[in-house]
């Protein structure tokens, strides 16, 4: 939306960094079946503009989990609101914590299979 966009019409990269966390979050809490928080975000590469109008995807994928932690890898891909044609623009890394009710870390409970 324009709200989110420079004066030359392209999407402020703070915008998409938190639509990544957003993505990484959500995969984050389905692995820990609980909350998490972020702990680190790594290697953001801003790969290409996102203009206003454009239709943005993200995709993520558990790379890493350690005891309590995971990293989680984002990619973000625009598609021109008239075109079929997808553009990866932005990717990192996230790292997130599993914590608990008092916001200490906890285990990662053993995964599921899918």
């Amino acid at each position: 939306m324009p709200a989110d966009a420079n004066a030359a019409g392209d999407i402020f990269g703070g915008w998409l960094m938190s639509q990544m966390d957003l993505a990484a979050g959500t995969a984050a809490a389905l692995r820990a079946r609980g909350r998490c928080v972020t702990v680190a975000i790594d290697k953001v590469i801003l790969h290409q503009p996102v203009l206003i109008g454009d239709e943005v995807s993200l995709y993520t994928d558990i790379i890493r989990t350690g005891r309590t932690s995971m990293s989680i890898h984002v990619q973000t891909w625009r598609r021109a609101r008239h075109s079929h044609e997808t553009v990866k623009v932005t990717e990192g890394v996230f790292t997130f914590v599993a914590i608990d009710d008092e916001r200490r870390p906890r285990p990662l409970p053993p995964e599921t299979p899918r």
